[in-house]
């Protein structure tokens, strides 16, 4: 089966890519280095030719809100068109949990994105997955306010982005759901909690404060608006698990 992974290369990308090549399948790993952009439509028929199965992991280089809007808007649209003419029969998209319960630019490009998926015609399945562990820095540096990393005391379920891959890969070969299947991480604690253990563990002085009034990326977040409501599949890495493996990396 040929499948084409577009952001092939990012974080999620090349490990999905690794875990669909090793299971024998012919993978495209498809970005702008490669020739394939999803903006401009570059080299998208040739990628798409023969294609089974695609799998949207393209990420906005702009987080900015009108900008981040115009990425997912522009990029699913050409992606979709291209699909349809090669005939592809399952589009797979990364997405996150909460993005209709949840109120700030990049959740609302997200929403964006998923319209037009589900308007598009072609079988599709969306993976929505809660923040990465490997996000939990940059988490910590925009909450900052000096040596104070100040965080609503709400519900957080970070997941590993292997165990992010593998559910994309699985969603991948399996029949197309016509629907959302979400992801999370084992653990659920207070955010302030998670990233509080994870700032200790790594020596960062910087102190954790509970705050309800912090947003989370420009948006208000009540005690569910980060975590799955209902049946979600749950990582196998725990917190503790992930930071001995990403130490040892390091």
């Amino acid at each position: 089966m040929k499948i084409v992974v577009i952001g092939g290369t990012g974080l999620i990308g090349s490990k999905t890519v690794a875990i669909l090549r090793q299971g024998g399948h012919e993978v495209v790993a498809a970005s702008p280095n490669s020739g394939v952009n999803t903006i401009t439509g570059e080299g998208l028929k040739e990628a798409l030719a023969g294609a089974q199965v695609v799998i949207d992991l393209a990420n906005s280089p702009s987080f900015e809100d009108k900008a981040v809007l115009e990425f997912f808007e522009t990029s699913g649209r050409n992606l979709l068109a291209a699909e349809a003419a090669a005939g592809v029969r399952h589009h797979v998209a990364l997405s996150i949990v909460a993005i209709d319960r949840t109120d700030n630019g990049y959740f609302r490009a997200k929403v964006a994105q998923e319209k037009l998926i589900k308007a598009s015609g072609i079988p599709y399945t969306i993976v929505r997955s809660t923040q990465f562990m490997e996000f939990l820095r940059g988490i910590a540096d925009m909450s900052a306010d000096e040596n104070l990393v100040k965080l609503p005391p709400v519900l957080f379920q970070p997941i590993a982005s292997d165990d992010v891959a593998a559910n994309v890969a699985d969603v991948a070969l399996a029949p197309p759901r016509n629907g959302i299947v979400e992801i999370a991480g084992p653990e659920r604690a207070p955010f302030n909690e998670i990233v509080a253990r994870y700032l200790m563990a790594v020596g960062d002085p910087r102190e954790v404060v509970s705050d309800p009034e912090a947003r989370y990326g420009g948006g208000r977040v009540e005690e569910k608006s980060l975590v799955p409501l209902g049946e979600a599949r749950l990582g196998r890495i725990g917190f503790d698990e992930w930071l001995r493996r990403s130490q040892a990396a390091a």
